[in-house]
Parts: structure tokens; C-alpha cells; sequence
């Protein structure tokens, strides 16, 4: 029966819909139509005013209803013809009971089947439309972010209330009804093309322009009041910025801050760097680079030398890593930061208030606060993980002896990066990752190159293998890891365990003013990176979507601009051309879509690859391996991903990233000057392939038989 009743409502529905367009109705709800009509109209209705008014009132209630263009005209015109109070009063209701009755109508025929079929990915929606939906509705109406018949229809799938409904869209639609229907009058006082200048009419629609900003700023002062209210805004500020963490996104938040002259603590509870300094980037990259060298002695034939031996002691390879540390260091100094105007403490911060952070014993006033307090890795709850100490990328480089039998748990970017290094030294390695294919978010083809040059060097590359259990036994320590219906053991006397990391959000005060994290235990942030506390942003790890140090420091940008001068003008962060480099052997960098992505996300595009074999430089070098892969859209140069995978791919990747970034395609890169020989010639010989796939044939037949006419 109820199945009936839905098919009978959606097939008058579906006929009052095709009739509006059969007879054309949408023509009457022109601003043209609306004009020519005028004086006709206010004849009219000044002999049969309720008349009017009432199929006024209907035909706008359907319009709105059925969801049709025409409402806006329509509200111009309640102005127009029947002046302003009248008309606010006979649009306001007309607007609500249309929009409620759109509401019941996606309500009658879709909630049940919507929240059936998806109901536990609506989980989080629902109970938030259930404790603030009121709210969340006003702020749709007063910033029409979406159209209002989007909003209509999607409100009809979620709990909240009709009654809700209706009294929270009158209210919240009536200034923007307000701001319309005076528009309406102005236009009905236009007489001649003098009229559309006039001042009662330009103010009207610079009301249009103005009402969105101001109904924004309202919003974003109201729900800063509903989370301050709780707490004592200080009279008077100790600084304009304090922030948290002095990794690279706290650092360069506090140098912007500075830079401009505003008052600003950094505070940091261990080392100034952060992890890029101290435990990742700087200590990795020395160590790939002794590791490489390590290797280039064992290709001693391939650059006309007999042999080459180089005796070395893991301990001063480690003691190298520890000097390059120390000459960075300077850079991200307590001393350097000082003078700078950047006040450093060092202590445990605490965030008591959204307005003060204590540290040491005393507490800062702050207008606005930066968590950049970044992330740590992750060592999974392994059976057995307990009876061992495993290795991370903080704590490897406290070794002094290389370890004889190693295994790396996880197949990404550190994991990669330390297989290879500690196999260059000598060590036995095993690479265990779950995934079918090591750097998972490559395309399988770069994987693989990857993974066979893993496989020469030695090292144990085992894909598609989940670590299950840790074992010692009769003092040997063991890893058992699962293969389908196999478990394969695997002895060794170190682990790396690479397999992420954990956003650190814990023990300074985020629970305590109840600030959101994300399902992926990142904080969570509006595309301002303010958290759900106005005044308190987040930058780098902590933040995500990306950890690396680069968009950390892009972040930062965003972070520090938006909690300095955010009561004037505020940045959305741009995540639109973010690029990264594993600093393999080859080195894997990567800007924008690569091709698994794009064919996931349905997107029309084409592939250019061109091997790196091709380039004089590389062969030189005896470099010539690895290639270069453009995805770019259908049917033209524009660049929608690139990929290299060689010798210096982190440096030269660099060219596409400005090409994405400012919008140049692959016949810009094609007519720009390369010096030769560079390795930088294999982003002008991609382009060149791709030309010479999209040479215009017919043109060239045309020239072939010029030139063998002025020939004859």
C-alpha cells in the first residue's frame, strides 16, 4: 500500500514538472517576461488584489515545491508588484511551505531507502543533524552555499524535525527575502534604461552582493560565541600567536608571525626541528647518501675501473649522520628563532583555555594559538610485539652496529628508503608488506621497478604478507607472517617497524575543550585549518592529509596568515599540486594523479611515458634506467599528473610541479630551452613525445605534397 501511495505521489510530481516545461512556464519567470508584463500586472492586481495575491501565493508554493527554476524572479517580482511588506510577507510563507513541502515529498519517497542502504556511513551525520541540525540549517540558509532545493531535498533524507524544519527555514531565508524582494521594488520603479542607474536600485543590488559576506560573518561570530561562552576572554593579549610544536610547520608559522611583527612564543617540550631535523629527513637522507656511495664502489666496472673496495665502520657512517644533524641544527636554533623576534620556550605545553596555554608554570594569553605538534610512528598491536624492542625511524639512529639479520615491517617511504640503505651496508634484509606491491600509492609498474632493484641488491622483498606474531625461541627472535593459507617465519636479530605514523593529539589540552579529531586521529580542520575552536589552528602531521615536511610548511603559510589576519581576509589552504619524493635508488617522485587514479576516479586522460635510456646525460652517467611518465587530460597538453622514476627524479620533478602549478602544458615545457646535457632533458623529450603523438597528419600530408610540388 505504501509502496502505491509513493508511486502515485512520484507520477504527479513527475506530470506537474513536465507540464511546466510543456507550456513553457519557466518563459513567464524571466526578468524580460517580468518587465513586459509589469504595467499589466499592476493593473490588475489593483482592481483584484486578493485574487492575485492568492494565485500569487500558489504558483510560487508549486515552484518551490516541485523545486523549478523561477524562485528568485519570482521574488523579485512579489516586490515588484505588490511592494515590500506585502510581497515579504506573501514570499516569505509561500518560499517556507514550498521548501517544507519539497522536504516531505524526499522525506516520503527517499529517507527510508537512503538510510537503509547507507545508514552506517549516515551514522556521524545523523546524530550531528540530531544535536545541531536547527543550526546547521540556519547557516545553509542565511549563506546559501547551496541551492536552496538542494538543501530542501537533502534535509528530507536526515532525523531532523518538520516543524524544525519549517520555523528555521522562515527565519532563516527571511533576509535574504528581505534583501530580494527590495530589489523587487527598485525594479518596479524603472521606467526607462536612465532607471537601471538609479541609486535606490544599484543600492538594492549591491545589498545582493554585500548579504552572503555579512551573513558569513554573523555565522562565524555566532558559533565563535557558542564555543567561548564557557570561557573568560582576557582584557588584554600577552601575544598575538602562540604556538605548539617546533617542527617545520611550527617553525616557519613562528618565522611568518615574526616576519610581521607580531608577538609570538614557540613552545617545544624536546628538540628545535622536530622529526625532520632530529629523526627523519636530514639523519635519512645522510644516510642514503653514505649507502650510495657504498654502491657506486660495486658498480666500479660500469665506469671503467677494475675493481673498488672501500673498508668502512658502521659507527662512523652513524657518527656522519649525527655531524650533518649538527651543522642543520643552526638553522632551526633556539639562537636563530631569538633573533628572529620569536620568543622559545622550552617546557611541555598545556592549552587550559582557547585563549591561554600554560608551560612551565605559567600561563600565556594569546589571541590565537598553532598545534603544530606534528606525529610519531605507529607499531601496531602484534602478538608477541612486547617480548622485543623494535626499531622505529626515531629510535634507528641510536645504532652503532649494523644488525646482521633485519627486517622492515611496511612497504612505503621509510620503510623502502631503510631496507635499501641497511642492505647497501651489509645487512641480511627482509622487506615484509602487507599490500600486494611495495609503495602503495604508486602505480604498479613504478612499484615493481622498485622492487626488482630491491631484489638485485639482495634484499628480501616479501608483498602481500601480514605480520601476525613475534616470537623468541631459545634466544632467537622470529616473525611469523601470513600468506594466504601459508605462514612463512622469518629469524632476525633487528626490526624496523615503518607500517605509519600517529598524529600526536594527546596530553596538551585537546580534550579538555572538546577540539575534533578526524577518523584518522588527525585534528580536525575547516579548509582554513581552523580546528572546531575558531581562534586554535593546526598545521603539518597533525593536521594530514599529507605528512610530509614541505606541505607542512605550505600549511603553516595558511595557518599563521589566517590566525593573524583572519578578522580581515582568510586563505583556504591549496592542496591542489602537492609533490613528493622516496628517496630510493631510483628516487620515485611524483606530482599530481598518477594513472591508477585517474582511471579510479573516472577521469577522461592520456599517457605519455619516455625512457630515461633516451637522454645523452643518462647514459653518461650510466644512469639510463627508470622513466617518465606524464597522465595528462584528453585531447590536450594540460598536465594532470606526473611521475619519474631515475637517478635526481626528486630534483627534476620540480619543472612539472611549477608547470601544474601556473598552468602550463607540455608545448610550453616543449618551447622552453633545455642546456644539454642535463638530465633535465627528459621533461623536454616527454613533451616532445607527446607532440609527436598529436602531430596534425592532415597538415603534414598537405606540406609533404607542397614540398614535392616546389621540388618538381
Amino acid at each position: 500500500m505504501n509502496r502505491n501511495i509513493k508511486l502515485l505521489v512520484l507520477l504527479i510530481v513527475a506530470i506537474l514538472v513536465v507540464l511546466f516545461f510543456v507550456f513553457d512556464v519557466g518563459e513567464l519567470l524571466t526578468l524580460s517576461a517580468l518587465k513586459a508584463k509589469q504595467a499589466e500586472f499592476g493593473a490588475f492586481y489593483a482592481e483584484h488584489a486578493v485574487f492575485t495575491l492568492a494565485v500569487y501565493f500558489l504558483i510560487y508554493v508549486a515552484v518551490a515545491a516541485l523545486s523549478l527554476p523561477g524562485a528568485a524572479v519570482m521574488t523579485l517580482a512579489g516586490g515588484a508588484l505588490f511592494g515590500f511588506l506585502t510581497g515579504l510577507v506573501a514570499v516569505s510563507f509561500a518560499s517556507t511551505i514550498g521548501a517544507t513541502l519539497a522536504f516531505l515529498v524526499s522525506r516520503f519517497l527517499l529517507r527510508d531507502l537512503v538510510q537503509t542502504k547507507f545508514g552506517d556511513r549516515l551514522g556521524a551525520i545523523n546524530e550531528g543533524v540530531k544535536k545541531d541540525g536547527a543550526f546547521y540549517l540556519f547557516t545553509l540558509r542565511l549563506v546559501p552555499i547551496f541551492p536552496f532545493f538542494v538543501i530542501n531535498l537533502v534535509m528530507g533524507l536526515t532525523p531532523i524535525r518538520t516543524r524544525t524544519f519549517y520555523w528555521v527555514s522562515q527565519l532563516g531565508m527571511l533576509a535574504g527575502t528581505m534583501v530580494y524582494v527590495n530589489a523587487g521594488t527598485q525594479l518596479a520603479r524603472i521606467d526607462s534604461l536612465s532607471g537601471i542607474l538609479s541609486p535606490g536600485l544599484l543600492f538594492s543590488f549591491a545589498l545582493l552582493g554585500i548579504f552572503p559576506l555579512a551573513a558569513r560573518k554573523i555565522i562565524d561570530t555566532v558559533k565563535a560565541r557558542r564555543v567561548f561562552k564557557d570561557y573568560t576572554k582576557p582584557k588584554a593579549f600577552d601575544y598575538n600567536l602562540v604556538v605548539i610544536g617546533a617542527g617545520s610547520a611550527g617553525l616557519v608559522s613562528a618565522y611568518i608571525a615574526a616576519a610581521v611583527k607580531a608577538k609570538v612564543a614557540l613552545i617545544e617540550r624536546d628538540k628545535m626541528g622536530g622529526d625532520c631535523l632530529n629523526t627523519g629527513c636530514v639523519p635519512s637522507k645522510a644516510l642514503i647518501r653514505s649507502s650510495k656511495m657504498l654502491a657506486y664502489t660495486r658498480r666500479a666496472k660500469e665506469f671503467g675501473f677494475k675493481e673498488a673496495n672501500v673498508e668502512f665502520d658502521f659507527s662512523e657512517v652513524m657518527a656522519r649522520v649525527h655531524t650533518v644533524i649538527s651543522k642543520v641544527e643552526p638553522h632551526d636554533s633556539i639562537e636563530r628563532y631569538t633573533k628572529l623576534g620569536v620568543e622559545c620556550v622550552q617546557g611541555a605545553a598545556e592549552i587550559i583555555s582557547p585563549f591561554e596555554v600554560k608551560v612551565n608554570g605559567r600561563v600565556l594569553t594569546t589571541k590565537s594559538i598553532i598545534i603544530a605538534t606534528g606525529a610519531r610512528p605507529f607499531v601496531p598491536p602484534i602478538k608477541g610485539m612486547e617480548l622485543i624492542t623494535p626499531l622505529t625511524s626515531d629510535s634507528v639512529w641510536s645504532l652503532s652496529e649494523l644488525p646482521k639479520r633485519l627486517v622492515v615491517l611496511g612497504g612505503g617511504p621509510i620503510g623502502c628508503e631503510l631496507a635499501q640503505c641497511f642492505a647497501r651496508f651489509g645487512a641480511e634484509v627482509t622487506q615484509v608488506e602487507m599490500a600486494p606491491n611495495l609503495m602503495g600509492r604508486e602505480d604498479p609498474e613504478v612499484a615493481e621497478m622498485v622492487a626488482r632493484k630491491f631484489r638485485n641488491e639482495g634484499i628480501r622483498v616479501l608483498t602481500g604478507h601480514a605480520a601476525t606474531e613475534v616470537r623468541v625461541e631459545d634466544g632467537e627472535k622470529q616473525l611469523l607472517c601470513s600468506a594466504g593459507d601459508q605462514t612463512v617465519t622469518i629469524p632476525f636479530d633487528d626490526i624496523i617497524v615503518a607500517v605509519g605514523r600517529k598524529p600526536n593529539t594527546e596530553g596538551f589540552g585537546l580534550e579538555k575543550l572538546g577540539i575534533t579529531l578526524a577518523p584518522r586521529g588527525t585534528i580536525e580542520t575547516d579548509p582554513f585549518l581552523a580546528t572546531s575552536v575558531p581562534n586554535i589552528f593546526c598545521a603539518g602531521d597533525v593536521a594530514g592529509p599529507y605528512q610530509f615536511t614541505h606541505t607542512a610548511s605550505h600549511q603553516a603559510w595558511y595557518a599563521s596568515v589566517n590566525a593573524l589576519f583572519g578578522f580581515v581576509k582568510r586563505f583556504k589552504a591549496d592542496y591542489s599540486v602537492i609533490p613528493w619524493c622516496t628517496y630510493t635508488d631510483p628516487e620515485v617522485a611524483r606530482v599530481g594523479l598518477s594513472e591508477s587514479e585517474a582511471k579510479e576516479k573516472n577521469i577522461p586522460h592520456e599517457v605519455t611515458v619516455y625512457e630515461i635510456g633516451e637522454v645523452d646525460r643518462a647514459i653518461a652517467d650510466s644512469e639510463d634506467h627508470g622513466f617518465v611518465k606524464v597522465v595528462t587530460a584528453k585531447g590536450n597538453d594540460r598536465i594532470l599528473g606526473a611521475t619519474i622514476v631515475g637517478h635526481h627524479a626528486g630534483d627534476i620533478i620540480a619543472e612539472f610541479v611549477l608547470a601544474m602549478r601556473h598552468k602550463l602544458g607540455l608545448n610550453k615545457i616543449l618551447g622552453t630551452i633545455h642546456i644539454y646535457p642535463t638530465l633535465a632533458e627528459m621533461v623536454k623529450g616527454t613533451a616532445g613525445t607527446w607532440k609527436n603523438a598529436h602531430k596534425p597528419e592532415k597538415v603534414l600530408n598537405t606540406l609533404q605534397k607542397v614540398h614535392a610540388w616546389r621540388r618538381a
